[in-house]
């Protein structure tokens, strides 16, 4: 193998074995600033977006031990890695997506799973662990608040009713 070429699928294969997920977008029809735009936004979600050539990429992924999309890496593909969460990065793509009409997500691998457009699409759709934390606390917290206020209403009856809750 040509040394230049054991290189280039070194380095993919560096940024396929750091990343807990690789998707596989086609960019075909999208201009130089969409694709700047594209990685910006993909930056910002923690991932980063780069082109290389479909059978460099197989020959990372097979040397990684990740399942084989090689139905997924034909035409124009770039390929999505990220040290965060996939669902930022999914995200960015698909909100991208709806924006600009491309790139069109192919196929991902999360894991040792291979995953279809659709269910990358769904995995774009669920809340970021934040968003999730905070409701988690809002409900936990809830019951303690009802409780906290009929406390209060019920040692200081001169409290402003106007702000209570109804009583369940």
């Amino acid at each position: 193998m040509n040394p230049d070429k054991k290189v280039i699928i070194d380095e993919l294969l560096d940024r396929v074995n750091a990343s807990p997920y690789v998707l596989v977008v086609d960019y075909t029809g999208m201009t130089v600033p969409q694709f700047s735009e594209l990685r910006n936004r993909l930056g910002a979600a923690g991932a980063q977006c780069h082109v290389a050539k479909n059978t460099y990429m197989r020959k990372a992924l097979a040397e990684a031990g990740l399942p084989d999309i090689g139905e997924g890496l034909v035409g124009q593909t770039a390929f999505v890695t990220g040290d965060c969460e996939v669902f930022a990065a999914a995200k960015a793509i698909k909100n991208f997506e709806k924006e600009f009409k491309k790139p069109e997500m192919k196929i991902g691998i999360l894991g040792d799973a291979v995953l279809d457009a659709d269910k990358l699409k769904a995995i774009a759709d669920i809340p970021s662990r934040e968003a999730v934390l905070s409701q988690l606390l809002a409900t936990i917290l809830e019951p303690s608040t009802r409780i906290a206020r009929v406390i209060q209403k019920k040692f200081n009856p001169d409290a402003d009713s106007a702000t209570a809750e109804p009583e369940a």
